[in-house]
């Protein structure tokens, strides 16, 4: 049986916060994928990427929906429920 996700009530409109990685643009780093936060339109960088920006924002705020913000890619994932939507 497919897991569902018990958080999409929480999904907003957003407007992306970035263009990149907020944190790694202050930084001066790189990443490898993008992430954007379905709550607040946050831009972190993904797990694969050294900083895991996108996963250190949702620990810091508690936000459990992102988006990849990559080109092409149309998937969602809740950290909560650890499963795609």
């Amino acid at each position: 049986m497919s897991k569902h996700c018990t958080h999409v009530n929480q999904i907003q409109t957003v407007t992306p916060s970035a263009t990149g990685c907020e944190e790694c643009l202050a930084m001066g780093d790189r990443w490898v994928h993008l992430r954007e936060c379905l709550i607040c339109g946050h831009i972190g960088c993904c797990d694969s990427s050294k900083n895991k920006h996108a996963t250190k924002h949702f620990q810091t705020t508690g936000h459990p929906i992102v988006r990849s913000f990559e080109p092409g890619e149309d998937w969602r994932w809740c950290y909560i429920d650890n499963t795609f939507i």
